[in-house]
């Protein structure tokens, strides 16, 4: 990439999560409803401060950092880097206000445009790229977190207006099916990807059945009305545990109102519940209970993945960062919706790969010493960039959060 188009892909990336955040109120930027929400204005200043600290404090002679608190208001979990405010506290942040961050966001973009248009060394454009796509996953978090933030106003108030999608068409399910044999998994070729996505190698698969589309609403309504959450024999112990602890009887974003299922949407606040979408925002715990109450399981992340390189086209399938709604559209009944509706949950805990070698110093940080305790989500979601979404991208959660689009897709042994 020359380096007219790098400095262009840099602002092209910072103005939409600028973008993203336009429709709010100051209000809204600072609240933290749950401990994995974090206020709007922190994202702005923690992926401003990504660019600040790898590159313009290390890089750019003579360089003025903005306010030295923002390294401690700001660090995310770069333990390399220094103290931080710990996560819980980001809500605490009423100052600086909004318009401090916004001009903080300024001032490191003019200093990075000027570190871009000078005689820099190319090998740094590696590490730029990783900020921008360091932004871009916190742009589909701030989707998230502003879609909680909103919803769980007592006055349920929309994001934007409502939109014009019609009531989903959904296809029959019916099995894909996938014969045994050794098969490669990981990222290969040009572009970028994380480093949890390296370390290629070969795994041997059963055959196996999965299924050519995502779980419907209508479908676990059928599994909320039959009692679902009330019996125990359909989850984990662990789940079981969170279910009657929570008192968790729906997906969340989730409300019966006069006997009638309703969903919080960002375009358009609480509306009936389309029976044909895709669910969404269940946990993982809420996605294995609904598979073995269907006498299925769902897929490991290689079988997913494998199962996606055979039946997925990316450019013709994705609901790709859909910025009018953030929501799973209407598809083709031609796809088999493995892109860009909702991240699908996998059986697959999120380990290193054979051969994963961190990166070394902070960056390092960036996905290894998180393998642990949580489980692997594949296909990215309405809210994922493009250039996020690709077979082999693992993304990953705790088992009990839902807040994010995840969703459910059925698998079975052949």
């Amino acid at each position: 990439m020359e380096r007219r188009e790098v400095t262009e892909r840099f602002l092209s990336v910072r103005n939409q999560t600028e973008k993203i955040c336009q429709p709010l109120k100051n209000e809204d930027y600072v609240v933290q409803p749950i401990v994995d929400v974090s206020p709007p204005k922190w994202h702005l200043g923690h992926t401003t401060w990504f660019f600040e600290t790898f590159i313009l404090k290390e890089y750019l002679t003579g360089y003025k950092e903005f306010d030295q608190d923002y390294n401690y208001l700001f660090n995310s979990y770069y333990e390399t880097v220094g103290a931080r405010v710990v996560r819980t506290d980001r809500g605490n942040i009423t100052r600086p206000g909004v318009e401090e961050v916004y001009n903080y966001r300024q001032y490191v973009n003019q200093h990075m445009k000027t570190f871009l248009e000078s005689d820099y060394d190319e090998a740094l454009n590696e590490l730029i790229e990783l900020g921008m796509q360091h932004e871009q996953q916190h742009q589909e978090l701030l989707i998230y977190d502003i879609k909680y933030i909103l919803g769980k106003n007592p006055l349920f108030p929309p994001y934007g207006l409502a939109n014009d999608v019609t009531e989903f068409q959904v296809k029959p399910l019916e099995w894909l099916s996938m014969k045994e044999g050794v098969y490669e998994i990981g990222f290969r070729g040009e572009g970028f990807s994380f480093d949890n996505e390296h370390g290629r190698h070969r795994v041997f698969l059963e055959p196996y059945d999965i299924a050519n589309r995502l779980v419907t609403n209508a479908e676990y309504l059928d599994f909320i009305n039959a009692g679902g959450y009330k019996n125990f024999t359909h989850w984990l112990s662990e789940a079981w545990d969170w279910v009657k602890t929570n008192e968790i009887s729906a997906p969340e974003h989730w409300y019966l109102v006069d006997g009638e299922w309703h969903q919080y949407e960002l375009h358009g606040g609480l509306v009936p519940l389309k029976m044909n979408a895709p669910v969404t925002h269940v946990s993982f715990f809420e996605a294995d209970a609904f598979a073995k109450w269907k006498g299925v399981r769902l897929p490991t992340e290689q079988e997913w993945e494998i199962a996606c390189l055979h039946f997925a086209q990316l450019e013709t399938e994705a609901n790709f960062s859909n910025t009018s709604v953030y929501q799973p559209l209407n598809c083709e009944t031609s796809s088999n919706q493995f892109y860009g509706d909702t991240w699908e949950w996998t059986a697959s805990a999120y380990r290193p790969y054979p051969y994963y070698d961190p990166p070394e110093g902070a960056v390092g940080e960036y996905n290894g010493k998180f393998m642990v305790n949580q489980m692997v989500l594949r296909g990215g979601s309405c809210a994922t960039p493009k250039d996020h979404i690709r077979p082999t991208y693992r993304n990953f959660f705790h088992p009990h959060l839902r807040w994010m689009f995840s969703g459910i897709r059925l698998a079975k042994n052949s």
